[in-house]
C-alpha cells in the first residue's frame, strides 16, 4: 500500500494547494488564474476519485469476467501501485486461469462424451412434450431411416407407424417395431428433468441379430433332442430286426422252405430295416446343422471367392443349359471370412438359383456385388417364378423347403455361417425372380 498513500498524499497536498492559490488569486482579482486553478482542482479530485476507487473497478471487471465466462482479460495495468496491487492483480489473474482451465476440461469432457455418443451402437432419441428433437445421436438417425430429424411430425409422411410408436413412449415404457427394411427395432423410453423441462430419452437397438440367434439356439436344441430322441428309439429297433432277420433265416426258413408266410416275414422286416437306416440316415444328416465349427478368420479375396466357386459349378450350368453372368469384382475388396465356410453358402445360394429357374423361359443367373460403407454385400439372383410369400417367411426355418427332394437346411446354415461371421443372409422375391444378399 506504500505507493498507493503516497500517490493520495501527493494528490491531496496538491488539491489542498490549489484551492490556496484560488483563494489567493481571487483575493488579488487574478479572475484568469482562479478559473485556471478551479479547473485543475476539478481534475485532481476526479482524478483522485478515480485512482481511489480504482480497487471497486477492478472487483467490478472481475466479477463481468466470471459471469461472461472472459477468462483472457489480465489485470496488471496497476502493479506499480504498490505490493498488495500486485498480490491482488495476481490472485485474480490466477482465479481467472483456474476458471478457464476448469471450463476447457468441461469442453473437453463434453466433446468426448458426444463423441461417444454419437458412435456408440445404440440409437438415442430426447424430445419434449410438443414433440420437438432435443438430441438425436448418427446410431438413431441410420436405424429410423432418416436424415435428420427435428420434430416427430416429420415421420408422418413416411413412416407414420413409427411416429405412433414414439409417441407412445413419452410416458415411458418398452416398445417393438419393425421397420420398413425388415429391421426389429427395440425402443427403451424414460422421462427426464432437465432445467424445469420434461424430456422423453429413448434409446433404440437393431435387436434383429439376436432374435435370429435366439431362434437358431432354439432350433439346434430342438434339433439335439430330436435326434438324440429318435437315434436311441430307432437304434434298437434296426438292431432287433438284423436279429429277428438272423433267427427267420437260420431257424425258421430251414425248416419251412416253401411257406410264403416267411416270405412275407423277411419282405417286412427288410422294409424295416431299410426304413430304420433311412431314419437314421436322415437324423445324421442334420448333425452339422448343429455342429458347424468356429470359423477360420483370414483376409480373402472377393474376386477369388467368386471364381471358385462359379468353377466348381461351371459344369451343372453347362448341364442344364443356363448361363451364369458374373459381375467383374475389383481385385483389390477384400473380406475377413473362412473361405470354406463362405464357399459353402455360395454355392447353396446358386444351386438354389439354378434349380429356381429351371422351369422357366429365363435361362440366367446373375451374380454381383458392392461395397458400401465399408461392407460388402453379395447378390445372387435368378429370375425364376420367385417364392411365394407365405413360404418367404419361412425359408430360414430349419427343416422346412419348398422343394421336393430338399433337405430344408441348407439356408438355416447359409444364415448361420454369415451369424458366425458378423454378418447377414437377406432374401427379396416377387414373380420376377428372387435375390439373396450376403452381407460381411
Amino acid at each position: 500500500m506504500k505507493h498507493f498513500s503516497t500517490g493520495v498524499l501527493w494528490r491531496i497536498f496538491v488539491l489542498n494547494a490549489t484551492v490556496v492559490g484560488i483563494t489567493l488569486a481571487t483575493t488579488s482579482k487574478m479572475w484568469s488564474l482562479a478559473f485556471v486553478l478551479a479547473v485543475l482542482m476539478v481534475v485532481l479530485v476526479v482524478n483522485l476519485y478515480h485512482y481511489v476507487t480504482n480497487t471497486n473497478r477492478k472487483l467490478t471487471r472481475f466479477m463481468e469476467s466470471v459471469r461472461y465466462s472472459d477468462f483472457v482479460i489480465k489485470f496488471s495495468a496497476d502493479n506499480k501501485m504498490g505490493r498488495s496491487f500486485e498480490e491482488l492483480n495476481q490472485q485474480f489473474n490466477e482465479v481467472l486461469e483456474a476458471f478457464r482451465a476448469a471450463r476447457a476440461e468441461k469442453e473437453a469432457n463434453l466433446q468426448f462424451i458426444n463423441t461417444i455418443v454419437q458412435h456408440v451402437s445404440v440409437g438415442l432419441i430426447s424430445f419434449d412434450a410438443f414433440g420437438r428433437i432435443e438430441f438425436i445421436n448418427n446410431t438413431a438417425l441410420k436405424l429410423l431411416n432418416v436424415y435428420r430429424l427435428r420434430n416427430l411430425s416429420e415421420l408422418q409422411n413416411k413412416q407414420p407407424e413409427l411416429r405412433q410408436v414414439l409417441s407412445q413412449l413419452s410416458g415411458g415404457g418398452r416398445q417393438l417395431h419393425r421397420s420398413p427394411d425388415e429391421k426389429q427395432l427395440a425402443f427403451h423410453a424414460t422421462n427426464v428433468s432437465l432445467r424445469g423441462r420434461m424430456l422423453t430419452l429413448v434409446s433404440v437397438q437393431n435387436i434383429q441379430t439376436e432374435l435370429q440367434e435366439k431362434e437358431l439356439d432354439a432350433w439346434q436344441n430342438l434339433t439335439k433332442v430330436l435326434r438324440h430322441e429318435i437315434m436311441n428309439s430307432v437304434t434298437p429297433i434296426v438292431s432287433l430286426v438284423g436279429t429277428m432277420k438272423d433267427i427267420v433265416n437260420e431257424d425258421i426258413a430251414p425248416k419251412n422252405p416253401h411257406n410264403e408266410a416267411i416270405d412275407d416275414l423277411r419282405l417286412a422286416l427288410d422294409t424295416i430295416e431299410n426304413r430304420g437306416r433311412g431314419v437314421m440316415n436322415f437324423v445324421n444328416a442334420y448333425r452339422t446343422f448343429t455342429s458347424i465349427p468356429t470359423p477360420v478368420f483370414c483376409d480373402v479375396s472377393v474376386n477369388d471367392l467368386v471364381s471358385r466357386v462359379v468353377s466348381l459349378l461351371q459344369n451343372d450350368f453347362k448341364n442344364q443349359r443356363k448361363t451364369l453372368h458374373v459381375q467383374p469384382f475389383d481385385p483389390d475388396v477384400c473380406v475377413r471370412a473362412d473361405a470354406d465356410q463362405v464357399e459353402m453358402v455360395l454355392i447353396n445360394l446358386l444351386k438354389n438359383a439354378l434349380e429356381a429357374g429351371s422351369n422357366v423361359a429365363s435361362d440366367q443367373v446373375k451374380i454381383s456385388g458392392s461395397v458400401s460403407n465399408g461392407r460388402v454385400a453379395l447378390r445372387v439372383q435368378d429370375y425364376g417364378v420367385g417364392i411365394a410369400p407365405e413360404a418367404l417367411e419361412k425359408i430360414f426355418i430349419p427343416f422346412f423347403t419348398t422343394k421336393k427332394t430338399g433337405s430344408g437346411i441348407g439356408l438355416s446354415l447359409s444364415r448361420q455361417i454369415m451369424q458366425l461371421h458378423g454378418g447377414s443372409l437377406k432374401v427379396a422375391s416377387d414373380d420376377t425372380g428372387t435375390v439373396f444378399t450376403v452381407v460381411f
